[in-house]
């Protein structure tokens, strides 16, 4: 993990940030104790999904590095239970 609960202000906040054999991975996390009103990545609407890909640009932009590829996943929570979805946007 190379990153977590990175923050802009007024922009918003990256969940967690990830690398590996030169892939970034840029992880949205959703909780719910039930998924009685549906799963939590339904959360992540398109506009979340622009403002992450922002963040991302700016999280690397701060950090000078540049990746062959970025993947964006959702981790999403119910309950005990954790799915990951990977490429989920």
């Amino acid at each position: 993990m190379l990153d977590r609960n990175w923050r802009r202000a007024r922009v918003g906040e990256i969940d967690v940030v990830a690398a590996r054999d030169g892939l970034l991975v840029i992880c949205e996390v959703k909780t719910r104790s039930t998924d009685a009103f549906g799963v939590p990545a339904y959360a992540v609407t398109e506009s979340k999904q622009r403002r992450i890909r922002r963040l991302a640009i700016e999280w690397m932009r701060e950090h000078d590095v540049r990746f062959p590829e970025v993947r964006f996943d959702v981790a999403q929570v119910i309950g005990a239970r954790l799915d990951v979805i990977e490429g989920a946007f």
